[in-house]
């Protein structure tokens, strides 16, 4: 019986002291899409930088995975240029729909829009990258997802996964209680089968991790 009393002592005291786990988010609601877009965001993301972290150059098949209403889907598109192609993908029609509609008022022809499910972004094969801004805490089975993403990946392809820091710096982004830290995401990558090439610390309010297969 005291054996039985100081395993259940000891059993609730490393519950009581293990991390709690994030909530998992919902996607963001399309009428909300103007949180994701603030007229700084150019300046504390960096479009340009992250995308020359992954080594995006024109003529090259992306992926912007949760692209929600195109915001880097269009920079990505213009990065690629008329030769290259950007597959902008969400599980939400309606955030699809509003990216066709930003395409089309700035006259792109080089980005075509990919409804996923939860459980797979349906990503077509050989590219170069594929980007996860701000999407990795509404993963339903991040693992399984990040082996379909790998799956689509060419040779030397890079998978960038950028989000919001877990210190509680101010800034843009969710609640602390939200957000995921980049640790986790490491290791489900690693459980996935991708190696991390490297770790950005540029963004001010957000990690950049880069991996590869």
């Amino acid at each position: 019986m005291r054996a039985l009393l100081f395993l259940l002592a000891a059993t609730t005291a490393v519950m009581a002291s293990a991390p709690a786990t994030p909530e998992r988010q919902r996607p963001l609601p399309p009428a909300r899409i103007g949180m994701l877009e603030g007229p700084d965001r150019d300046e504390w993301q960096q479009p340009d930088r992250v995308m020359d972290e992954l080594l995006i150059a024109e003529g090259d098949r992306v992926a912007d995975v949760g692209a929600g209403g195109g915001w880097f889907t269009i920079r990505l598109a213009h990065r690629v240029g008329p030769n290259g192609v950007v597959f902008a993908q969400d599980i939400q029609p309606a955030m699809l729909a509003s990216i066709r509609r930003r395409v089309g008022r700035e006259g792109l022809t080089n980005v075509q829009t990919i409804l996923g499910t939860p459980e797979d972004p349906n990503l077509e094969d050989s590219l170069r990258a594929v980007l996860m801004v701000d999407v990795y805490p509404s993963l339903v089975d991040p693992v399984p997802m990040l082996r379909r993403v790998a799956a689509s990946l060419a040779p030397n392809g890079r998978i960038g996964i950028v989000d919001f820091k877990t210190d509680g710096a101010g800034g843009p982004g969710p609640e602390v209680s939200e957000r995921v830290d980049a640790d986790v995401i490491k290791r489900n990558a690693f459980e996935a089968g991708l190696v991390l090439i490297k770790e950005e610390s540029f963004l001010r309010y957000q990690y950049f991790l880069v991996f590869g297969r």
